[in-house]
């Protein structure tokens, strides 16, 4: 009898356990994708893999984003560009990696880690994912209901409810096929640029100051509240999450299972990622230029508040309709964020736990396990603690990047498991090296806040 198409050929040793009917990653969507075979041109084929890299691209423009990207351009201008540019980078690394692991191996990252790890191990990192989708569904909660709250007047509590029906709209593209959800996607993420290419057209940013931002300094290491920035815009950034997703969307596609057709599906899956996160640079990007353009330039350095940048930005810039694009852009945002936690979740519980628990209820719960402290401190502390709220959510989000990025250089690294796909040894230096920068900079954030309580 045949392997299963998902299954690792045979000279890779991974333990191949039963989940949910056949052990596949997202069986429901599985090698769902047709591509063309290796007689069609060669744009044909790459459109076949395009899609995947701009799902986990969202997790790098979500409102968490905003957030950190707003607070380090108002107060440092462009000095945190070098930042962004170095997350963004780090994390088309870390996305090319977790592609090759899905594409080679026929696991995602959750199942990579229940096959290898002992089960004190495995609970201690689904324990750790867990808590970083929930961190970003409370920025994604934040995001949404500080939109509506900006573009339709809704109180922060009704939007933070109206929020829970995205569930419902991920349900019913994901019922209708995994490409409805791509192009879902992609549209929003069009609008989301538009939105800031009219923005920083408006803002006239220097360009010399620009590229001057985009050379790394060694002041953010020697400055306490501009590293707590940098390292929440490299938490808001690389998504500990996204590294399973993209590990398990990458297999929606029916490439050949076989050696050439896995090097085939890694070059242009990977080229895909790439491509999608160089738009999410320069979503990024442009949000901390037209902060650090209509804010800092102007001498309004406190601007850490969506709610403030919204209410400043037309008059700061002179353009009446520069705020609606910009709360346009983040209810798109906040949107689009919500098909990469559902997705997430899933690809999680299942990997770890091979417990299926279906897309709705799967959804209802961790949106609610995130509009509860939503809730809770728009009651005690109004529009200002929900702004603090979403801060602190990103830096959560870093601190929990190691658990994802360890085990996935490690894996990626080994021959024994990846057989001719284990990654060079200049990759593994580079991979490796990011780990690092990882680990270093959450220590220090670690040893800063345990310092300051003394």
């Amino acid at each position: 009898m045949s392997a299963p198409p998902s299954m690792p050929p045979p000279s890779q040793p991974w333990r191949f356990t039963r989940q949910g009917t056949d052990g596949r990653s997202l069986p429901e969507v599985h090698a769902s994708i047709h591509v063309p075979d290796s007689t069609a041109a060669w744009w044909r084929r790459f459109l076949a893999f395009v899609g995947p890299g701009y799902m986990i691209s969202v997790g790098y423009m979500d409102p968490g984003n905003w957030a950190t990207d707003l607070q380090g351009g108002s107060r440092f201008g462009y000095h945190l560009l070098w930042v962004v540019m170095l997350s963004n980078l780090m994390a088309i690394v870390l996305q090319a990696l977790a592609a090759r692991l899905g594409i080679v191996t026929g696991r995602d990252l959750a199942q990579a880690c229940r096959d290898h790890f002992p089960p004190l191990a495995n609970s201690i990192l689904w324990l750790s994912c867990e808590l970083a989708i929930i961190a970003c569904d409370l920025a994604e909660v934040i995001g949404t209901a500080v939109a509506l709250q900006l573009l339709f007047g809704l109180p922060l509590i009704g939007g933070c409810i109206v929020s829970i029906a995205d569930a419902f709209v991920v349900l019913l593209l994901m019922q209708r096929g995994f490409r409805y959800l791509e192009s879902f996607i992609i549209g929003l993420l069009l609008i989301i640029a538009g939105c800031f290419v009219v923005q920083v057209i408006a803002s006239v940013p220097s360009i010399s100051a620009i590229l001057r931002g985009f050379m790394p300094s060694s002041q953010v290491l020697r400055d306490p509240s501009m590293l707590y920035i940098a390292i929440g815009i490299i938490g808001a950034t690389v998504m500990p999450h996204n590294l399973y997703l993209h590990s398990s969307i990458v297999q929606t596609r029916a490439f050949d299972r076989t050696p050439a057709g896995r090097r085939d599906a890694i070059r242009w899956s990977t080229l895909d990622s790439t491509i999608a996160l160089v738009l999410a640079l320069f979503i990024n990007a442009a949000i901390l230029i037209v902060a650090a353009a209509a804010f800092h330039a102007s001498g309004h350095h406190d601007v850490a508040e969506i709610s403030d940048a919204y209410r400043l930005l037309s008059p700061v810039l002179g353009v009446g309709i520069a705020s609606t694009l910009f709360a346009t852009a983040l209810l798109a945002a906040g949107m689009n964020s919500t098909v990469t936690g559902t997705l997430a979740g899933q690809i999680v519980m299942e990997g770890f736990l091979h417990l299926s628990m279906p897309s709705w209820a799967r959804r209802l719960l961790t949106r609610g396990l995130a509009v509860i402290p939503v809730l809770f401190v728009t009651l005690l502390y109004g529009t200002h603690g929900v702004g603090e709220l979403l801060m602190f959510s990103q830096v959560i989000l870093s601190m929990q990047l190691p658990f994802a990025v360890i085990p996935l250089v490690m894996f990626v690294s080994d021959r024994e498991k990846m057989g001719e796909f284990v990654i060079s040894p200049p990759m593994k230096a580079m991979a490796w090296l990011i780990a690092a920068i990882i680990l270093i900079l959450n220590f220090k954030l670690l040893w800063d806040s345990l310092t300051s309580l003394n």
